[in-house]
């Protein structure tokens, strides 16, 4: 097992110590610094290196595991978990990478976003409970200037830290949250549907044109973490995966 260097764990003196502790740690583990496997320092040499009380270390390594970022066993102590694999057809995609791909120009816009409970059609639409607190967020991708998806989808608030202060200006919902969440399950269903008049409007197609649906959960835990619904037009869209007896190849 790796040992991690307790100095490498620095505060920014920004908002209340445990949330410090807890992106300290945290920014280690997604820059690769804290490698999977690696021992995360204890407790008690926490407190000492942060001056830090107790309550404050643990609420904060509480927090990353809630997040899946670390393991805490009580014998064997705490460590940086390891992300979980993905396979295929069931891959996130990344649609900017996945326009650049087609070898064209990568474009998009946030259309709306409404953050709090949801309201009846969306929580009917994406299985929310009323109760929910939930960013909803309506966005166009575009290749080389034309509709290339059009993509609604939530997050939830307690499965996302840093949600609130996100504006999505720079980065595109699903490519921030590969990059700032972690998820340890995900559902994948792929329909044909007609597109409606405001997705037709959107998409720059006809209403009723055939069209893919990609709809996806993914959960850490038990968390959930986000659904996504993906309209691509059916013309211009096939999903292709290849795989063999034992799995993707």
């Amino acid at each position: 097992m790796t040992e991690t260097r307790l100095d490498a764990v620095k505060l920014d003196g920004a908002g209340p110590v445990y949330d410090q502790i807890r992106r300290a740690i945290r920014d280690l583990v997604v820059s690769g610094e804290w490698q999977p496997g690696t021992s995360v320092p204890p407790e008690h040499a926490l407190m000492e290196q942060l001056g830090a009380s107790r309550m404050t270390v643990h609420r904060a390594l509480v927090q990353l595991a809630r997040e899946g970022l670390i393991i805490r066993r009580r014998r064997s102590g705490t460590v940086v978990a390891t992300p979980p694999a993905s396979h295929a057809m069931l891959d996130i995609l990344s649609i900017p990478e996945e326009v650049r791909q087609l070898g064209q120009a990568y474009a998009y816009e946030v259309l709306a976003r409404t953050d709090g409970r949801p309201s009846p059609e969306v929580a009917e639409l994406f299985g929310l409970k009323r109760s929910d607190k939930v960013a909803h967020l309506l966005v166009v991708h575009r290749a080389d200037g034309k509709p290339h998806v059009l993509e609604e989808r939530v997050i939830h608030v307690a499965g996302v830290t840093g949600l609130s202060d996100e504006d999505f200006a720079g980065t595109p919902p699903g490519d921030w949250l590969l990059q700032h969440s972690l998820w340890s399950q995900a559902e994948h269903a792929i329909s044909a549907i007609g597109a409606g008049e405001e997705q037709a409007a959107l998409l720059d197609i006809a209403v009723g044109e055939p069209c893919l649906l990609v709809e996806r959960r993914t959960w850490n835990q038990l968390q959930p973490v986000t659904a996504v619904r993906l309209l691509y037009p059916g013309f211009r869209h096939r999903f292709v995966g290849r795989f063999g007896p034992y799995g993707a190849a």
